[in-house]
């Protein structure tokens, strides 16, 4: 039998009264787990996390004919119309992601061609992301994430677990692992190894990756990564825009989009002068597919967040959503003067009283820097994009202000 059956698009759908905020978040984690999955098979070229990704991704489609069905179900009148269009749209927008990253993994599945000087890029701007079935006596087993303490004691997490056709996205630390389960997990690379022997019983063996020497190819790849890193951060702050109805964090996500645009045509030129002197041109088809669906992703992010620039007040269903999140993502601009001016970030921690965390700098003479690649200095005119709780986020922005 096909395991991917039960999950299969075709599968007959009726109507049952769901709550909207629930598939909005479902969809969302879905989203944010599909980026994840699809480059990490990239990565490793992991047959078994691609096939991760084309389940997930059926899951994506039932969700969205789920919330298009309930949010039809929701609209009693012209105001509640005009309230939902925009979140159709993000509706919409998490599925086209979800596309994307199934395009991704087609890279693997169907061996379309990658370049290995791409995979040997990756290890520097990826984390390692493993896959894994928990045995039936392992020391995990039957045991919940608090009490084994993963993260403390190795610096692993468990990002998401499958139990058969169920999917438990962002478990917390009361949830039980479970024998059977499809444990996937991210972290260093001693800290993997030793989990995930720990979990599955037998050794994690990484991929041997020989790092070509392809000059030619060099520009082409580093433009791919940092694409993908873009696309990431623009679909964070496009679900940050709309849940906190933040037009500032908007207009971060149409720079980036423009940005990313920009990076795939200087990426397709490259490539294709590299295919030139490539002994078999054929291997680049998969860098190509990469930077098509790396731009698919930014563009669905600008879509995400387009019923905050049409200034259409956000929906009661997407306020229920943001009491859901107790961490938000906030845009500052550093003033001459003020407490962040001249301040350290190392490893996106600010030199300041704050628990707020700099993922990336937008400055305006250099463009954009992802703090988790290199450490920076914050200086006035930049515009700050952090993450933390409401109240240090509340507090960081006074901190940019002189």
């Amino acid at each position: 039998m096909d395991p991917l059956a039960d999950e299969a698009p075709s599968t007959p759908i009726e109507y049952e009264p769901v709550s909207v905020k629930d598939v909005l978040i479902e969809m969302k984690d879905t989203a944010e787990l599909l980026i994840d999955l699809a480059y990490s098979a990239v990565l490793h070229r992991n047959e078994d996390l691609a096939r991760e990704v084309v389940r997930l991704e059926a899951r994506m489609d039932l969700l969205e004919m789920r919330g298009r069905m309930s949010l039809m179900m929701a609209a009693r009148n012209p105001d509640d119309a005009e309230q939902l269009a925009p979140v159709l749209g993000i509706v919409a927008a998490a599925d086209q992601i979800s596309d994307a990253a199934g395009d991704i993994a087609k890279i693997v599945l169907e061996d379309i061609g990658l370049p290995d000087a791409m995979r040997a890029a990756l290890p520097d701007a990826v984390e390692t992301l493993v896959r894994g079935v928990v045995t039936t006596d392992s020391t995990y087993a039957a045991r919940t994430l608090k009490d084994i303490n993963l993260e403390s004691e190795t610096g692993v997490r468990v990002i998401a677990l499958r139990r058969g056709n169920e999917w438990l996205l962002n478990p917390g630390p009361e949830t039980t692992i479970e024998a059977e389960d499809v444990a996937f997990m991210r972290g260093p690379d001693a800290g993997i190894e030793e989990v995930y022997e720990i979990m599955t019983g037998t050794p994690h063996e990484p991929p041997v990756i020989d790092t070509p020497d392809l000059p030619d190819l060099e520009r082409a790849v580093d433009t791919i990564v940092l694409m993908k890193n873009l696309s990431e951060l623009a679909v964070d702050l496009a679900y940050s825009s709309v849940l906190f109805d933040s037009e500032g964090l908007a207009e971060e996500v149409q720079n980036l989009e423009v940005e990313v645009d920009a990076l795939e045509s200087r990426f397709e030129a490259w490539t294709l002068q590299a295919a030139a002197d490539a002994e078999d041109p054929v291997r680049l088809r998969g860098l190509i597919h990469l930077g098509s669906a790396t731009e698919v992703i930014s563009d669905a992010a600008v879509d995400i967040s387009e019923g905050v620039f049409r200034d259409i007040d956000v929906h009661p269903v997407v306020r229920m959503a943001v009491e859901e999140s107790d961490e938000i993502i906030t845009r500052v601009e550093v003033e001459a003067g003020s407490t962040l001016d001249g301040r350290t970030i190392l490893e996106g921690v600010p030199d300041t009283e704050t628990t707020m965390s700099v993922i990336a700098i937008r400055r305006p003479d250099e463009g954009w820097l992802l703090v988790g690649d290199a450490d920076a200095t914050a200086r006035a005119g930049d515009v700050l994009i952090a993450k933390g709780t409401r109240t240090a986020a509340a507090e960081f922005d006074e901190m940019a202000r002189a």
